[in-house]
């Protein structure tokens, strides 16, 4: 230590160094990030002296220690803001070198940049607090070949956090062995991003010089554990489809195999219900080699509910393929043949050849015979005219109601896996918008494949549209912008302490970036809901008046949906976080408040129109490409039934649902790891500021762009009435879905629903 870091021998006193961290490492802000990051990550409790949070310097030659005694540096101020003395009667002397000196290096102006050490620091602690394994877990230490690379585990009950360092000035490789932990996920934890998930196989990292990762290994999910501990059955049959749902093989199939491995895919939505039996009603080979894939749709029926429909797509491999299947997808194996050349069936989704068997039936227009009915592929003549050779694809990954597919980021693919009699919104909207309307920023239809049999409205079983090429979705999109927000807030929060009324001072706060695409967003919302109006020759989508009978079902369902869910926060209000039951229990009491805030949709004639919606309508749905928005699933609120979702509906509807939404991001953002929790109370407020000018901003936009559209109503007091009603049933709604979900969330739409009738 003494040969590495005192060449001056000033520096060394007894067997300590006087210097503070700054000055200890010549200044070199990798460094000392570096070796904060191993501070706060190794056992014990972390202890740090004043000023180096800062980055402050110090004065050796004061003998002693008083070298690192001098006053603090708070402002760049007399004495450094540390005292309004005569500085000659101060007992040590500020810093004056000049690379420390405190008129540049002080809390005030640190605290004002985002990127200085303080706010590193802060940030950093903030996140060490948020792992119990750093404070109370073992220490383990791994052992790379690559000496100038330190790494280890801390472990605390189920919580694993990897830390590796990289000690050299120089980028580095390193292979960790981390196969204990073979199917986890590393999360980095500032930034919240998934790595590359741990195989059997050494991990690989490259680090940059001086160089620092906190991984938290994220177990794997149920359903994959499910899919681990799944013994996959054995079929004492020939491998042969047909022979499968023949009378000898169909009654093991549809007691035993079927229902154990549907009930753990993923896309299966009612794994709480109980089971009365699977039966398959129909299989459908999709071409015609005799080793084709099949469609089966399998009836699942239930004790407690109506029944409902699943596609499942099956093949049988056998060899070597077999094998590779079996190791790159095992969920996807849904039995075994008894036999030497190792025979499996499995979901024919990760088959490549009936991907592409898939999107030929489309291409070609053919029809696949069924028991019952067909398979009937249809196809845009853009697509007939554009497409040569059939792209290579593969599968999306993802916890998804559907199963998705991508044909070399030209063509997505959705085979939807419930099926319900009737053409399913999303391609029904989607072709509309794509054919009629000419609407352009959806992702444009391209084809199908519809179930037909008899008189029976036909059965959509697949979607294919163009691919978006986007950065990514709007929610994670505003994840980042109020992020953002966040810490100019808080570069500022001491100017803003005391601050009642905000005003221009926000606009500055929120920058304009956000604010033009929020406006943005609000356009192509309103040009899509113009576009779903543009026509009056087609029943399923020309817009019907907005009547007194449709005024009386509209507010039918928001009472019962009130009482329904204030019956569910009564029951339940023991579950409400301590801080947040009392703000629970007053929108209790506001029950009749808001039940005659919403009877008011019958004392008024609204003139605007009732017109097909997207009907789910919030950030998560929208793909923004750097430049645009794209808008996407047209499908609905899947807890819905098809026809339900089908309804026309006020537009207000869908721009009640955005603006609620931006709510849950602002309250999102507010409870990221990286939050100081010390923070939250004073950033709450700026979150509602934040979510109802963005609101504000989004609706004054929409309303711009659809002046004059029939769905909107013209006279301003009716659509104050109608906003605030569907503002307050969305709230409604989400209390509910919050308190069977995810209690500690809650507060969004109580705050919401406080919000909306104190602004009213």
């Amino acid at each position: 230590m003494y040969r590495s870091y005192t060449q001056d021998r000033a520096a060394r006193l007894n067997l300590g160094i006087r210097r503070r961290l700054a000055p200890l490492l010549g200044n070199d802000r990798r460094r000392i990030e570096l070796m904060n990051g191993l501070l706060l990550s190794l056992p014990g409790t972390p202890v740090l002296y004043y000023g180096d949070e800062i980055g402050m310097g110090d004065n050796i030659f004061l003998g002693d220690r008083n070298g690192v005694r001098t006053p603090m540096q708070w402002s760049g101020d007399r004495n450094a803001g540390f005292s309004r003395a005569n500085s000659q009667r101060l007992y040590l002397p500020v810093v004056t070198d000049p690379e420390y000196h405190y008129e540049a290096v002080n809390v005030e102006n640190q605290q004002k940049n985002l990127s200085s050490l303080l706010w590193w620091m802060r940030r950093v602690i903030a996140t060490r607090k948020n792992l119990k394994a750093f404070s109370r877990g073992t220490l383990e230490f791994l052992y790379p070949d690559n000496a100038k690379v330190l790494a280890f585990l801390r472990r605390f009950e189920n919580e694993t956090v990897v830390v590796v360092v990289n000690l050299s000035r120089f980028a580095q490789s390193v292979e960790l062995d981390l196969s204990p932990f073979a199917g986890c996920v590393p999360i980095e934890v500032f930034s919240r991003n998934p790595f590359p998930s741990i195989k059997k196989s050494p991990y690989v990292i490259t680090l940059s010089p001086h160089a620092y990762y906190w991984f938290a290994l994220q177990p794997q999910s149920e359903h994959r554990r499910l899919e681990k501990k799944r013994i996959v059955p054995m079929l004492n049959a020939p491998a042969d489809l047909h022979a499968l749902v023949a009378d000898g093989q169909r009654a093991r199939l549809e007691r035993e195999i079927l229902p154990d491995y549907i009930r753990s895919c993923r896309w299966f939505g009612a794994k709480a219900r109980t089971l009365r039996y699977m039966r398959v009603v129909e299989h459908s080979a999709i071409s015609s080699e005799p080793d084709a894939a099949q469609f089966w749709f399998v009836e699942v029926s239930y004790l407690d509910g109506p029944n409902e429909t699943y596609a499942l797509p099956v093949k049988i491999l056998s060899g070597e393929v077999a094998r590779a299947l079996s190791h790159s997808a095992p969920h996807a194996v849904i039995a075994r043949f008894t036999g030497a050349d190792e025979a499996v069936l499995f979901d024919a989704v990760w088959d490549a050849a009936f991907r592409e068997n898939l999107f030929r039936l489309m291409l070609d227009r053919q029809s696949a015979s069924g028991k019952n009915g067909n398979l009937i592929g249809t196809v845009s003549p853009a697509l007939v005219q554009n497409v040569g050779k059939i792209p290579n694809s593969n599968v999306l990954t993802g916890e998804q109601s559907n199963s998705s597919m991508l044909f070399e980021n030209k063509f997505f693919l959705k085979l939807y896996r419930k099926l319900e009699d009737g053409v399913n919104p999303d391609v029904e909207v989607t072709r509309f918008l794509t054919d009629r309307a000419s609407f352009a920023n959806v992702p444009a239809f391209h084809g199908a494949v519809e179930y037909r049999r008899g008189k029976a409205e036909p059965t959509v079983v697949c979607l294919l549209q163009n691919a978006i090429a986007s950065e990514r979705d709007a929610w994670t999109l505003t994840l980042d912008s109020v992020g953002r927000y966040y810490e100019r807030v808080l570069g500022r929060k001491a100017d803003l302490q005391n601050q009642a009324a905000p005003g221009a001072l926000l606009e500055e706060l929120i920058g304009g970036i956000y604010s033009e695409k929020a406006a943005l967003l609000a356009q192509r919302t309103g040009e899509l809901h113009l576009a779903l109006a543009s026509t009056s020759d087609d029943p399923a989508f020309a817009p019907d008046p907005f009547n007194a009978m449709a005024q009386r079902s509209a507010y039918q369902n928001m009472r019962a949906l009130l009482r329904r869910n204030f019956d569910l926060l009564k029951k339940k209000l023991q579950d409400v976080p301590d801080t947040l039951r009392e703000e629970a229990k007053d929108v209790l009491g506001a029950e009749k408040e808001i039940l005659a805030r919403e009877k008011r949709l019958l004392d008024r004639k609204s003139n605007a129109a009732k017109i097909r919606i997207h009907g789910d309508y919030h950030l998560g749905q929208v793909l923004y490409t750097g430049k645009d928005f794209v808008i996407l699933d047209f499908e609905g609120e899947p807890a819905r039934a098809l026809s339900e979702r089908k309804l026309k509906r006020s537009a207000l509807r869908d721009v009640a649902g955005m603006m609620r939404s931006f709510q849950y991001a602002a309250y999102s953002a507010l409870w990221q790891p990286a939050m100081r929790s010390e923070d939250v109370p004073f950033l709450e407020r700026w979150a509602d500021l934040w979510y109802r000018q963005m609101s504000s901003v989004f609706l004054q936009s929409y309303l711009q762009t659809t002046a004059g559209g029939i769905f909107v109503p013209q006279n301003a007091d009716d659509l104050q009435i109608l906003l605030e009603a569907y503002l307050l049933d969305k709230a409604v709604y989400e209390i509910g879905y919050e308190l069977n979900n995810r209690p500690d969330w809650v507060v969004i739409p109580i705050r919401g629903i406080k919000h909306i009738l104190k602004s009213a």
